[in-house]
């Protein structure tokens, strides 16, 4: 078997001492505030004078700027091209549609920074636990275990819930051990998951199950002095310990959602190496209820179930353990309608969603609903015969596009100012 170079990311906690920790802080609103100047800078350069400025515009002008403000020296000049990056990426986020304008960063909502490069930071580790040396700050203990190891490309740091990540990409070589077996699944809110042999994964609630804890932490959170900018009124204390609560509520639940995620995908991947699954267009699915709606809380409900289960990431991580082993992941269009037809005759008849049985009065088969519909995106994709391996091909584009990625950034010779 032929093993691919992939980009995979570990996250390690870092244990930095006190004096380290007053650094990472003064560092993190040192990109906070060049952040803010880069975007000001954009803002003020368009409305005054009509000019649009692009990355390359701002990025050379980084070594006069450091002339200006020595403290920005220490930081490493890759470090301030991927904050400068951020503006750009920002803005092209909005031009495209995919994001609102870009807004000027507090320091408690900025995270941290990315060095794009190998160069201001090293991590002595072979992926198991270990130490990450930053320029001019020193080694800083770290914890954490990475599934396959390579070759460091980047790393970021964050500052999340009061405490310290490193989040490092490395080139590697995964591998994963998978069955021959192939499966349907069908994803849902009653079921979480139902596979077409007949296994029902349930849906776990976390966020349901916390949902009180939260709602109670939050009533007392804005009962609490909360600040405002405007009227230049700070925080109180009680009201910073109060929403560190809440953050810490819904930072378990995010964990505990992901940890499920991860082990539920390694196990279906464990035993298929072809799965099949409709392509859902989650964004839709979780809109808003329209302004005026009747419906609006049952909406705001079903929404909060979708993303309680977390389909999208849920599929992504199928994908990707997937592609480790070699593996063949087929979307099965809509037009197939899977919860309409019958899977052992294929005869199609329009179900409410109150019935949860099929029953098929053509051929009298009988199965759950969700099941039945997870065999049929089964009979499916093995009905796709020799053009299985290219299922999920994308057609390749003729021209290239720029996206904005700093690895495209990197492979251009540094540009001189615009006169």
């Amino acid at each position: 078997m032929n093993l691919m170079i992939v980009t995979r990311r570990t996250n390690f906690r870092l244990y930095p001492t006190k004096s380290q920790e007053v650094k990472l802080h003064y560092w993190r609103r040192l990109h906070k505030d060049l952040f803010n100047a880069c975007l000001y800078h954009r803002k003020t350069e368009y409305q005054r004078f009509g000019n649009s400025l692009s990355y390359y515009d701002q990025q050379n002008i980084l070594p006069e700027f450091k002339e200006c403000w020595h403290e920005y020296k220490e930081l490493g000049s890759q470090a301030l091209q991927a904050t400068v990056k951020r503006v750009d990426y920002a803005f092209q986020r909005f031009f495209g549609g995919l994001g609102g304008y870009p807004k000027f960063k507090s320091a408690r909502h900025y995270r941290g920074w990315t060095y794009p490069g190998i160069s201001g930071w090293k991590a002595h580790t072979t992926g198991d636990n270990g130490y990450l040396e930053l320029s001019n700050l020193g080694q800083i203990q770290m914890r954490g275990k990475a599934r396959a190891w390579g070759k460091p490309t980047t790393c970021t740091i964050i500052w999340k819930q009061g405490k310290w990540y490193a989040s490092i990409t490395v080139n590697c070589e995964p591998t994963r051990e998978t069955g021959s077996g192939a499966v349907g699944l069908d994803f849902g809110t009653y079921h979480a998951i139902a596979c077409s042999d007949g296994t029902i994964i349930d849906n776990p609630k976390f966020l349901t199950n916390t949902q009180q804890k939260v709602e109670q932490a939050s009533k007392k959170l804005r009962r609490k002095l909360a600040p405002n900018f405007q009227q230049k009124v700070k925080a109180s204390k009680r009201w910073r310990k109060a929403r560190k609560k809440v953050s810490q509520l819904q930072g378990k639940v995010a964990n505990q959602r992901q940890d499920w995620q991860h082990k539920v995908a390694a196990q279906i991947v464990k035993s298929n190496s072809l799965v099949a699954t409709e392509k859902l267009n989650i964004k839709g699915m979780t809109r808003k209820a329209k302004k005026g709606s009747k419906q609006k809380h049952q909406k705001t409900g079903l929404n909060r179930s979708l993303l309680d289960v977390g389909i999208g990431n849920l599929i992504s991580l199928i994908k990707y353990k997937l592609s480790e082993c070699n593996g063949v992941f087929v979307d099965v269009p809509l037009k197939i309608a899977p919860s309409q037809t019958c899977p052992q005759c294929g005869y199609k008849k329009k179900k409410e969603l109150s019935e949860r049985v099929h029953n098929c009065q053509n051929c009298n088969f009988t199965a759950d609903r969700d099941v039945a519909a997870s065999m049929v995106m089964l009979n499916y994709a093995k009905g796709l015969g020799t053009s299985l391996s290219n299922a999920d091909a994308e057609p390749l584009s003729q021209t290239t596009h720029n996206c904005g990625s700093f690895r495209k950034v990197q492979q251009l010779k540094r540009q001189k100012p615009r006169t």
